[in-house]
């Protein structure tokens, strides 16, 4: 599974600050992952990486589980101590009940982030 072409591999193969800009933090970034289309946002707040998922067009071959891998690693190399995740997977045009309930079951709960209103947020310590 490529992300904009580019394999796992290459991507861990760039430079830090490469994979930084990438990421164009406090802007969002719509990038291709596998079949996936998905609208994000990613930002730094002290030591946590914040990870703003808004939108997953398309996918279905494991571009979630993937994403979460590559981020989970990110973060990691970057020594942050937590990542705080929100899915606006309840408010979007044709919510997927079957993606509450994966995340749901992963330990996600309800928020109401007073930006964005109701998300699935969650918090994971590293």
């Amino acid at each position: 599974m490529n992300i904009e072409g580019a394999t796992f591999s290459e991507l861990r193969e760039m430079p830090l600050e490469d994979v930084d800009a990438l990421l164009r933090f406090g802007d969002p970034i719509t990038f291709r992952m596998g079949t996936a289309s998905i609208l994000a946002e990613f930002n730094r707040l002290d030591d946590e990486l914040q990870v703003n998922l808004a939108h997953i067009d398309g996918g279905g071959e494991g571009v979630l589980v993937r994403l979460w891998k590559l981020i989970e690693t990110y973060a990691r190399q970057r020594e942050y101590n937590a990542i705080a995740w929100s899915v606006h997977a309840l408010t979007c045009a044709e919510p997927n009940p079957r993606l509450q309930e994966f995340l749901q079951a992963k330990g996600f709960k309800q928020f109401d982030d007073g930006t964005h209103g109701p998300v699935l947020h969650f918090r994971q310590a590293l």
